[in-house]
């Protein structure tokens, strides 16, 4: 469904021994989260990484078939939905029903396949520009807001850690959405706007104090985090391009 070498392809598999063999990456290729630390901010690349994510949508949208194949959610629930969600919400109880409703959300809303760990570190960028999804072992029929905004929530925390990028990287998300939602139908596209903004806001107070949190935020951008997420949960915002409004940039 999707162009050629977007994702690892298959060699061989052998389902009796749960065992199977994939392509490596290109040998050239660097993530797409090394880049973006070290100032290497492609507008192209955002917007290669938002066509993924909207043909990703498109092709199994409403898809019977998928569902089929990739309904069961309980890998993404134990990576994902528990150390992200649940166990944030223990710690900002006042939140909580914000975090239940997104939990809800992924299976209430299951619309499209979701790739569930859609970030920069699992896109690997080769020389010529070319993108490669890896990292697959969540991937489940549900909440593609999810995608979108885990991808959104990793733009918007390089904003905090690199404040004075802050306008660049708001580019490079408003270019990813701009593709991105266009994968969904039109008469969908409010929709999928709420349910991405619902869990950035979530999904962003997580990477502070969730089980996994932002490895090169320091201190002080933590505590930027906690509260503009905060005001992200209890006010959604209502486009890319008032999250970072917000932000100042």
């Amino acid at each position: 469904m999707l162009p050629a070498g977007s994702v690892p392809g298959v060699v061989f598999e052998d389902r009796e021994d749960f065992t199977f063999a994939m392509e490596a990456g290109p040998p050239d290729a660097v993530d797409w989260k090394t880049q973006l630390l070290a100032g290497d901010m492609s507008v192209e690349t955002a917007r290669r990484v938002g066509v993924l994510l909207r043909q990703m949508i498109a092709a199994t949208w409403h898809g019977a078939e998928w569902f089929d194949v990739f309904g069961d959610q309980t890998c993404f629930d134990q990576l994902r939905l528990d150390p992200y969600y649940r166990f944030t919400a223990t710690q900002h109880e006042d939140l909580s029903e914000a975090f239940a409703d997104r939990i809800h959300s992924c299976r209430r809303e299951a619309h499209s396949l979701v790739h569930g760990d859609f970030s920069p570190k699992n896109l690997l960028v080769g020389a010529g520009g070319s993108v490669m999804l890896i990292d697959c072992e969540v991937v489940h029929f549900g909440d593609p807001g999810f995608d979108a905004g885990f991808m959104l929530n990793h733009l918007l925390l390089k904003s905090h850690h690199r404040r004075g990028r802050a306008a660049r990287y708001r580019e490079l998300a408003e270019t990813f959405w701009d593709e991105a939602r266009m994968g969904v139908p039109e008469d969908w596209r409010e929709w999928f706007l709420d349910t991405t903004m619902r869990h950035l806001g979530c999904l962003h107070m997580a990477r502070v104090d969730g089980k996994s949190p932002a490895e090169y935020l320091d201190a002080d951008a933590r505590n930027r985090v906690r509260g503009f997420a905060r005001e992200l949960v209890l006010w959604p915002a209502r486009s890319v391009s008032d999250v970072w409004d917000r932000l100042g940039a």
